[in-house]
């Protein structure tokens, strides 16, 4: 797949001086410097006819032509696969993720991914870096995310989560109670001997979580959660790092621990939920064409909200229990 758009701009006298990707930066702000300077590197740019350097310097007066070659980024496959789509216009996609989904091929798993499903419902997002997706959510990871459909949309989606603008608000299941809400705001990067996880370190890359409590169970609460970054795996490091652990944790969940006096089908409950407890409910963000702020929110899915409704029963049953004696 191959679409060519061409773009002509002329650069104004007073720019005289200014390095050629500083001035076709502010000449094509739908696209990001670095794009720029690739196609500049690609010889998909000519200024006054010639194939500049990102460090020559303009006179003023030059005309530009920016040709963009719009063609596939890689080479996944489009599969046929459901994707639930809470909205969708020209310049994005909401997706409601269920659990169990990849977002992005990787090794081990290089289809069945909703990348592969979103080239099979918008083609066009083939010419799309990493087919438009502008954050991820972990594979065991339920909940909203969102896809750009053009490039100048990415590019300010990207922005605004770069800027910290994005609203992303999560329903959490943790282990233990905790007296109030509050914030973390503690640095994560690779965790130092296991490569595979994530860790708070002292030169990680800043990290912040809010948190306030949502409902209480005997031996669990539910929280609502609020990203003011986006780190890979930040809410679960997070709360494993306050010794509160995602319920249902694989990987930073910690031993499995049984509540005394629980009977057979809470136990049941508990042991065969088996991925973290956490749910992307609500986002909200800026649209890149209308400017206006929009927002969206969904229930968890059927799994986490079995979880909660027997969560909410053993609490009902131990407190009806101490009354009794």
């Amino acid at each position: 797949m191959e679409d060519i758009d061409v773009f002509e701009a002329v650069v104004p006298d007073d720019w005289a001086g200014e390095r050629v990707d500083q001035a076709l930066a502010k000449l094509f702000p739908d696209y990001s410097r670095s794009r720029l300077q690739t196609w500049l590197k690609d010889g998909q740019i000519w200024v006054d006819g010639e194939i500049k350097r990102a460090k020559d310097k303009v006179l003023g007066g030059e005309k530009v032509e920016l040709k963009v070659i719009l063609a596939s980024e890689n080479h996944w496959q489009a599969e046929a696969i459901p994707l639930n789509i809470v909205y969708e216009d020209e310049q994005l996609l909401v997706i409601n993720k269920p659990p169990g989904m990849v977002v992005h091929p990787a090794a081990g798993n290089f289809s069945g991914t909703m990348l592969n499903a979103l080239l099979h419902y918008a083609p066009e997002l083939e010419a799309i870096p990493r087919a438009g997706i502008v954050h991820r959510l972990d594979k065991d990871t339920s909940g909203l995310l969102v896809v750009a459909r053009t490039l100048p949309s990415q590019k300010l989606l990207v922005e605004q989560l770069q800027a910290r603008s994005f609203l992303r608000e999560y329903d959490a299941i943790i282990t233990g109670s905790v007296t109030a809400g509050g914030t973390i705001d503690q640095p994560i990067g690779r965790h130092p001997v296991n490569r595979k996880r994530m860790a708070v370190v002292s030169n990680g890359k800043p990290a912040i979580t809010h948190y306030r409590v949502s409902e209480r169970y005997r031996l669990h609460t539910k929280l609502i959660v609020k990203l003011e970054t986006g780190r890979t795996h930040q809410i679960r490091v997070h709360m494993a790092y306050i010794n509160h652990a995602l319920l249902g944790d694989p990987v930073y969940g910690g031993r499995f621990k049984i509540p005394a006096a629980s009977d057979a089908a809470f136990v049941d409950a508990i042991k065969n939920f088996k991925r973290q407890a956490l749910h992307a409910r609500h986002l909200g963000l800026i649209h890149p064409a209308t400017n206006e702020f929009i927002e969206w929110e969904v229930d968890v899915p059927q799994d986490m909200q079995a979880l909660q409704n027997s969560l909410r029963l053993d609490f009902k049953k131990y407190k009806e229990q101490n009354v009794v004696k």
